[in-house]
């Protein structure tokens, strides 16, 4: 299975910077695809996220995406949109054609280069980059600095980066998440219960310590806001804008099975929903399928993450 690309419709594209350690992801949905969305995280960064609303008059968004860089990296949506102008795509107005892009960031600038970020040249380039292709899992994107298991500082924590899972409902409805995994917290595996990332007991070991238990413990509590889980489920089967709304809803539970803690105060976790196609399902069955998609992604997410930037990946050292 390719991942989120496994839904028609729907082309993934990144730009990586390896030397700044930063990045963008851009899912695009050119024929326009109906959002929704499902904030869980206090520190959220985000730009023209109410258009998933269901409230809200434009019925479409045209990409997502997913940006490295703090409040900075939401330049690389600029990008998006002036790719999707060019191509003609974009919400009606009469006198112009503007693209609906909702954007979603982490925080990168604690690894790597705090100085250099997703730019809107950047989100022009992974806009153009979008293929139908698998996405791959590892460090890439908005992923290229993502870091989970921060409790005791950058010097403890371990590499992560970005997953993409597809669950297949029949033969014909799917459900797919992309996944950029930043997480304050640690990572464990469902379908074993261990914790297979996260915060190290010391710099020079892989020994995890358990946040958790760290926290309940009395550890440190100047813990910093450095963090972010940003999850994107798509679907082939149809639904309304109240339907993808709560498809996000039912996915962000995903965080929850793998993600330990999971929406503190110092995560902007969020996750948004897109619907494309016109196959039928039950919606809460997708909810189901979603949140097994998403955490699946985040396991996939850890385990692919290389070493970068001195923080250890359990995919070990990056291959040129």
């Amino acid at each position: 299975m390719k991942g989120l690309t496994d839904i028609t419709g729907i082309r993934v594209g990144h730009a990586s910077d390896y030397e700044a350690l930063t990045g963008c992801s851009v899912i695009l949905c050119e024929a326009g695809a109906v959002g929704g969305v499902d904030i869980r995280g206090a520190a959220t960064g985000t730009e023209e996220i109410d258009v998933l609303r269901p409230e809200h008059v434009t019925d479409r968004v045209h990409a997502v995406v997913l940006a490295g860089g703090s409040a900075f990296g939401l330049e690389a949506a600029s990008g998006v949109r002036r790719f999707l102008e060019h191509r003609g795509v974009g919400f009606q107005t009469g006198a112009a054609v503007v693209p609906i892009v909702p954007c979603a960031i982490l925080y990168d600038l604690a690894i790597g280069k705090p100085n250099v970020r997703p730019t809107r040249e950047m989100g022009e380039a992974a806009a153009a980059a979008a293929t139908t292709e698998g996405v791959k899992s590892g460090a890439m994107g908005a992923g290229t600095g993502a870091t989970v298991g921060k409790i005791f500082g950058m010097g403890q924590a371990m590499k992560s980066g970005i997953g993409s899972v597809t669950v297949n409902l029949t033969d014909t409805v799917r459900v797919a998440a992309l996944v950029a995994v930043n997480c304050f917290g640690d990572v464990r595996d469902p379908e074993t219960g261990r914790l297979i990332a996260g915060a190290r007991r010391t710099g020079n070991s892989m020994e995890l310590a358990d946040t958790e238990a760290a926290m309940k413990r009395g550890a440190s509590r100047d813990w910093g806001r450095q963090n972010t889980t940003l999850a994107v489920v798509a679907t082939n089967a149809r639904l309304s804008k109240v339907g993808a709304t709560r498809l996000a809803e039912m996915a962000n539970l995903g965080m929850a099975r793998t993600i330990f803690p999971v929406h503190t105060s110092f995560d902007g976790d969020l996750c948004i929903a897109l619907s494309l196609g016109n196959e039928t399902a039950e919606l809460n069955t997708l909810g189901v399928a979603a949140a097994e998609a998403v955490a699946k992604s985040i396991v996939l997410a850890v385990k692919n993450a290389p070493t970068l930037g001195g923080v250890p990946g359990l995919a070990g050292p990056k291959k040129s």
